[in-house]
């Protein structure tokens, strides 16, 4: 064999190699994509370490010695000690349902007699059971009868009449009575309040309300509650948003997120164009919570940018590339994104599990988050200090180890390695204020309840509607942020005039709704 042969043959090899290496790279992430399809079809949707990782239990927050070797020798049980916490004592059902309205049936012997002698029988004692009754809604027709009087006296004595200007022949007044909420309609406080909260509170479509009105035999259209709908956020809850952003722009910390929403009748664009509702809201840390949600046709940074304008604080967001146009703010990355990404590519095969870079990767995070639990309580400046002595050595450690990872190719892996480096600078941000939390999850909770009654309603007619759910979103999730009742805070809101502030929380040292 000439050496032309060999060359050629050892070229070929190589080619066979190199080409055997691209394969296995790309069948490798194919079988990363395969393997998340199948958790998103027939897994459980958890990021919980209990069920993510081996076992089902959850991973000891100590970290292991990587170079030590296992013993043969019988292991010895080691003991910890766990620090002392305090637990909210579950309230008992009565504790629960103290403040309802009590019923009482009496059930007593129709004939007192004993059913072996006949003689009379004594009450000797009683026995209590309780429970929880429902009782569905009803209507009824509230009928303003509004009573006309006339004065008699008026324009009869022309002496008097002299001495009175603007006299006229019969004086005519009516009795007060409160102006129709909707004028020309039979649309009550009650009844707005509660169409808004089964649609923006438990996701229950207009369409699905109409079929439940029409089992109940009443009347009401889709359309004419469409209608009630867009005039009771418009007169009444956007003048609540404004202020609500007022108060938010103060605040420390603000939570951003977006997620996509259809708008069909949206000039110059196609009914298929996705658009971005946008949520914004303040730090966990705080005495009364805001949610409020934005409705923009398009997912631009600018779009953050004009509604926090003039705003410096610490902004916690995703990886978006759009919010870094945002100059005059501190940029706080999420943790718990970052760890989703390896969260993604754990080996379905619990068997690898031991070698797995990324359950090492989660492993490395749940201790940076075991860490953060225990400073709950801990006031701004304490968690602050305890974060650089006991949190931030973790975070050295964990992307110390991270850099030095030898990864490559476009694996998902490779991805959520690339996302932690690409993101480090901001992960770290939290560190500088102990109000400033160390993920998003604020936000993404907020923004739940909008992507749930999206599967249900679909899509928005025009951006005029889009405005009035962002609105009527901001108002329903404020309101069960601050723990009122939602249905309740709209009744009240509605039987005041168009335009009146009613914030929707408690404040303090005040018992309005």
């Amino acid at each position: 064999m000439s050496e032309k042969d060999i060359e050629k043959l050892i070229k070929e090899n190589n080619e066979l190699h190199t080409e055997i290496s691209v394969l296995k790279e790309e069948m490798a992430v194919m079988q990363n994509q395969l393997d998340w399809f199948k958790r998103q079809m027939f897994g459980r949707k958890t990021e919980q370490t209990s069920v993510i990782l081996e076992g089902g239990e959850q991973l000891s927050m100590f970290p292991k010695n990587e170079n030590e070797k296992p013993q043969s020798s019988p292991k010895t049980e080691e003991t910890i000690t766990i620090p002392e916490h305090k637990r909210k004592k579950k309230r008992t059902f009565e504790e629960a349902m103290c403040e309802l309205p009590v019923e009482e049936v009496v059930h007593e012997l129709e004939e007192k007699v004993c059913d072996k002698c006949g003689a009379e029988m004594v009450e000797i004692g009683v026995e209590k059971r309780d429970e929880l009754v429902y009782t569905p809604a009803k209507f009824h027709v509230r009928r303003h009868i509004v009573k006309v009087y006339k004065c008699t006296k008026c324009g009869s004595d022309p002496e008097k009449d002299a001495e009175l200007e603007d006299i006229e022949p019969c004086h005519f007044r009516k009795a007060d009575c409160p102006k129709a909420m909707i004028p020309g309609s039979y649309c009550s406080p009650d009844l707005l309040a509660h169409i808004i909260y089964e649609k923006y509170g438990k996701a229950v479509p207009l369409h699905r309300q109409e079929k439940d009105f029409s089992s109940k035999r009443i009347p009401l259209l889709k359309a004419t509650m469409s209608n009630w709908v867009m005039t009771g956020a418009e007169q009444w809850c956007l003048p609540i948003v404004r202020k609500m952003i007022e108060i938010l722009l103060l605040s420390e910390v603000i939570h951003a997120d977006e997620t996509v929403i259809q708008v069909l009748r949206e000039e110059g664009r196609k009914a298929s164009s996705e658009s971005r509702m946008w949520v914004y809201c303040n730090g966990k840390i705080n005495d009364k919570s805001i949610v409020i949600f934005d409705y923009k046709p398009t997912r631009k940074g600018a779009n953050a940018q004009e509604f926090l304008k003039g705003w410096h604080g610490y902004l916690v967001r995703d990886q978006f590339s759009g919010y870094h146009v945002l100059k005059d703010v501190k940029h706080c990355a999420c943790w718990t994104h970052m760890r989703r990404n390896f969260v993604e590519v754990i080996p379905s095969d619990k068997k690898l599990h031991k070698t797995s870079v990324a359950v090492q990767a989660v492993e490395r995070i749940d201790k940076i988050y075991h860490e953060e639990s225990l400073l709950k309580n801990c006031t701004s400046e304490n968690r602050y200090e305890e974060r650089l002595e006991k949190i931030k050595p973790l975070i050295d450690e964990f992307f110390s180890w991270v850099e030095k990872l030898p990864v490559s190719g476009k694996s998902k892996l490779a991805g959520a390695i690339s996302y932690a480096l690409n993101e480090k600078e901001y992960l770290y941000t939290f560190l500088e204020n102990g109000n400033v939390p160390l993920d998003n999850n604020r936000a993404e909770n907020a923004i739940r309840p909008f992507a749930v009654g999206r599967k249900n309603w679909l899509f928005s007619n025009t951006p005029g509607g889009a405005d009035c759910s962002a609105a009527l979103y901001s108002i329903v999730s404020t309101a069960q942020a601050n723990g009122l009742d939602a249905e309740k805070y709209l009744t009240e809101l509605f039987r005041q005039p168009a335009g009146t502030i009613i914030l929707p929380w408690k404040e303090k040292n005040s018992d309005d709704t």
